[in-house]
């Protein structure tokens, strides 16, 4: 049995949970339109898309040292930028489904306050979502995209695709 090398989705030796603005795309698997469609250039969102907005817009409850920018959730994927910012004293333990996962220990301080762990959050709570209304086929695709987002002009342009993202989808 040959194991292949699993090609590497993180910046090599960048430490994800470093304050900054990062542009993340999260894909269901097989590009499958889980939620919602497009009719005239506007995202209509079907109750799954409106648990996944749900879920996006609680990411700061559960993580408190990320903010949300410019998002968008498309048919078949996410486009979304989150912020980390430490410049407040937060407690990452909270009262919800998926939090407890991330308890702090000493040897995971880091890793919980990542992105990474914010997006695998965030997954776990839409497919918890599925599995409890029998959404049975429902699945995403492993890991997510991320760009860290370097300037303001980076930044601009970002936050411009993600809100042009819509009318960019080929009919």
């Amino acid at each position: 049995m040959v194991i292949r090398n699993r090609k590497l989705n993180r910046l090599k030796g960048y430490n994800y949970s470093s304050a900054g603005f990062y542009f993340v795309t999260i894909n269901c698997k097989d590009k499958i339109p889980w939620f919602g469609k497009i009719l005239n250039n506007d995202v209509v969102l079907n109750k799954l898309g409106t648990y996944v907005e749900k879920c996006w817009l609680e990411i700061p409850i559960h993580f408190p040292h990320i903010t949300l920018d410019e998002y968008t959730i498309m048919p078949n994927h996410i486009h979304g930028i989150l912020i980390i910012d430490y410049l407040e004293n937060h407690n990452i333990v909270g009262n919800n489904n998926y939090c407890s996962l991330h308890q702090n220990k000493s040897w995971q301080t880091k890793w919980s306050k990542s992105i990474s762990s914010a997006i695998r959050g965030f997954k776990i709570g839409v497919t918890k979502y599925c599995i409890n209304n029998e959404i049975i086929d429902f699945s995403w695709q492993k890991s997510f995209h991320d760009r860290i987002i370097r300037n303001e002009f980076e930044l601009n342009k970002i936050r411009n695709y993600i809100l042009m993202n819509p009318y960019q989808l080929k009919k």
